[in-house]
């Protein structure tokens, strides 16, 4: 294998490992795909047009119309009525802000094909874009009693009633969310924080399981870990409890302490380049 074509296999796998793996990484796809699609574009085959999508998509984060222009010309030229090319070409139309158009074009595709659920979702992004968001909260529930296992739309939703203020429907998003993924530590911090927001005592006691829960699942999460500090530490001050409760939340509010001092301990240990082990190398949670 010549140096070239080696080069070529590298460049190639990276971006198909950022795509597979939802990495958005722009300024480095712009970086690598603009190289392979000007000086080697009749090398790649058919693998050429996925990288032009890409490059395209990479190119609109990062402002560079002119080479989302280029990519886009050459997918049209490629797939001429293409729903998936005229979504791209409506993204572009979004970057520049010319949301009545791109709207347009999304409309002419949902016409074509009503179950597109990618257009349905670009027109959403336009009304966030527009700062519309009870419009586009009433357009996901729409969307989400037809598509009522895409993950994607309820954290979005939940994302907007945050916005909103609206703590309990935001919960209600997070709540679908963890029953469809229960293992997804992320999902659990994000429901424990607006419990936690929402406050009370029942609130609190239910903010600080979930953080702990958040914890199992990933005993680095240090959002969780000082999430759990400050909910145990608001319980434990709390009036309404007994000795008892007041007791246990003190412990484990000592224990996210503790854990927080040992993570900084390690963080710069590690900028100093000294070995130290992982978190919570000797003790588990007390709970």
């Amino acid at each position: 294998m010549s140096k070239l074509t080696q080069l070529l296999q590298e460049m190639r796998d990276k971006l198909r490992k950022w795509r597979e793996d939802n990495h958005r990484n722009s300024e480095q796809i712009v970086d690598v795909g603009e190289e392979l699609i000007n000086e080697h574009a009749s090398k790649l085959g058919d693998d050429i047009w996925i990288i032009y999508e890409q490059v395209m998509i990479a190119a609109l984060d990062c402002s560079r119309d002119d080479l989302a222009w280029t990519c886009l010309q050459e997918l049209k030229r490629q797939f001429p009525g293409s729903q998936r090319v005229k979504r791209l070409a409506g993204m572009r139309l979004e970057a520049l802000e010319k949301y009545e158009d791109a709207s347009k074009q999304y409309d002419s595709i949902l016409q074509d094909d009503p179950t597109n659920t990618a257009a349905r979702k670009r027109k959403i992004s336009i009304l966030k874009a527009q700062g519309k968001s009870a419009e586009a909260i009433r357009e996901l529930n729409e969307y989400l009693e037809q598509f009522v296992g895409d993950q994607e739309a309820w954290h979005e939703l939940s994302e907007l009633y945050i916005n909103e203020h609206d703590y309990g429907k935001a919960a209600f998003c997070l709540e679908e969310l963890m029953m469809t993924n229960p293992h997804n530590h992320l999902y659990c911090e994000q429901y424990a924080e607006v419990k936690y927001t929402q406050g009370g005592l029942e609130n609190l006691e239910l903010s600080r399981k979930y953080f702990a829960q958040a914890l199992k699942l990933n005993n680095r999460n240090m959002r969780a870990l000082f999430g759990l500090y400050m909910s145990a530490s608001h319980i434990a001050a709390s009036p309404k409890v007994n000795a008892t409760v007041k007791k246990a939340n003190v412990k484990y509010a000592t224990w996210a302490t503790n854990q927080i001092n040992r993570a900084y301990q390690v963080s710069y240990a590690r900028l100093k380049c000294i070995h130290f082990p992982t978190f919570f190398p000797h003790t588990g949670p007390p709970w």
